[in-house]
């Protein structure tokens, strides 16, 4: 009898033995289980696509199509979609896009425009952790911080570039200048440009200085020849427009519309409009900014060519500094918005902006990139980063408006005779109107 209790006491105890063992490798299988599916969500991000918008520019297209490629293999999980429309009609793509609740998460703007656009609430200040103030203001070239509004950013850029002064060799020879010496200062350069004007039967066939205000005459009068005939163009604070608030001032714009009313060395929409002339061969000296490298290279490649820094006056050296920036806007959220973060890192990132460089002629917008010297060994860039210590970027709170109401004032002395006092005189109250409006709310 003792026998049969102690086998069936032992025969239950190896039952309960298995079934423990059994519970413990069923726990350790569903806790295994469990974390590969945690790991599996950590690593398997959802699929999610973002909007890039730009304005068309072959060149900037072409790389961005190339930029986005290179992001999709690091980030499988992230699709960028680019859409560009023309310059002329891109404002208004993005205002009816971003009212109807649709259009980018991430925008390309002109800094001009970054005031105008974050007082309509279109874009999101950018994230401390990626792109904090003290990280931009350490890292990047001074002029960003002209987009500093109210001790934020909203955008950041991939590059920026200055203004250089391009002249064709060949003209040059051809007028009994010496090809390899282009002007040092505006008395240098009015004269060469006198002696490059070519008129057959009073029609104007070659283009002394390229004169067109939609270009970058306006960019080289406020900051540039301002400044170099005596005049900051804007108070220390940003609330006062100063073209005219000195005897300089006046002299500055009339010295600026004399090259095509008195000395005849250009005139408005010559050959469509002042690159085109320029890259035709029919101008032989032209103001414009580094990323025309670029175009000339695809559209000019037989155009015998060179670059130097904008002429001095009165011993001032000064450019125009600018730059199209990358602002994320409210309509990224979620996993949108960290997307969103990702793509504009890798905008920013080195690699992107040496690329950047290397071929489109904008220089890299990190102080790194603008002390490489193997780019100072490019003949045609190298000026515009000696340009860099001493560009300056102009205030705008509505940059199409500003640039029309200059335009405008050029129009009247040309057209209408207007005097040239009374002309600027009208564009700097327009422009006075803008900022007031703009402080006001």
């Amino acid at each position: 009898m003792i026998r049969k209790i102690l086998s069936m006491i032992l025969a239950g105890c190896m039952t309960v033995s298995l079934l423990a063992g059994c519970v413990s490798e069923k726990v350790t299988e569903d806790s295994s289980k469990g974390t590969n599916a945690s790991n599996s969500s950590l690593t398997k991000a959802e699929p999610v696509t973002i909007e890039y918008w730009q304005y068309f520019y072959e060149t900037k297209v072409n790389l961005m199509d190339e930029l986005i490629a290179d992001f999709q293999d690091k980030n499988p999980n992230i699709t960028v979609v680019q859409k560009h429309f023309p310059y002329d009609s891109y404002q208004q793509k993005v205002a009816a896009a971003i009212s109807s609740g649709t259009g980018p998460d991430i925008i390309n703007l002109y800094y001009g425009w970054v005031p105008k656009y974050v007082k309509s609430g279109t874009l999101q200040e950018l994230p401390e952790a990626s792109f904090s103030a003290e990280k931009i203001e350490s890292t990047f070239a001074p002029m960003v911080t002209v987009n500093k509004i109210d001790g934020k950013y909203y955008t950041v850029p991939t590059a920026v570039r200055t203004l250089g002064l391009f002249w064709n060799k060949d003209i040059f020879k051809e007028n009994g200048l010496d090809p390899e010496k282009p002007p040092k200062t505006i008395e240098e350069l009015v004269e060469m440009a006198k002696k490059c004007t070519k008129v057959v039967n009073g029609k104007l066939e070659v283009e002394g200085l390229t004169f067109q205000p939609s270009g970058q005459l306006h960019a080289w009068f406020r900051p540039v020849l301002l400044k170099q005939f005596g005049q900051e163009p804007i108070s220390e604070d940003k609330k006062t427009v100063q073209w005219n608030a000195s005897e300089g001032g006046y002299k500055a714009f009339e010295f600026l519309v004399n090259l095509a009313k008195v000395e005849k060395v250009g005139e408005k929409d010559f050959f469509t409009d002042d690159s085109t002339a320029f890259i035709s061969g029919k101008a032989a000296l032209h103001i414009d900014g580094s990323y025309r490298l670029g175009s000339l290279k695809s559209q000019a490649k037989d155009l015998n060519y060179g670059v130097t820094v904008l002429p001095s006056y009165n011993g001032v050296e000064t450019s125009f500094g600018s730059f199209w920036t990358n602002g994320i806007t409210t309509n990224a959220t979620g996993a949108k918005l960290d997307a969103s973060v990702k793509f504009l890192e890798h905008l920013t990132s080195i690699e992107t902006m040496k690329a950047w460089t290397e071929k489109i002629g904008e220089i890299g917008a990190k102080n790194e990139i603008a002390e490489d010297p193997e780019l100072l060994k490019d003949e045609k860039l190298a000026p515009f980063i000696k340009q860099l210590p001493v560009a300056d970027s102009y205030f705008y709170v509505d940059e199409d408006a500003d640039r029309k109401a200059l335009m405008d004032a050029i129009d009247q002395v040309l057209l209408n005779n207007m005097d040239p006092k009374k002309a600027l005189d009208q564009a700097v109250e327009k422009v006075q109107g803008l900022l007031d409006e703009y402080w006001k709310k």
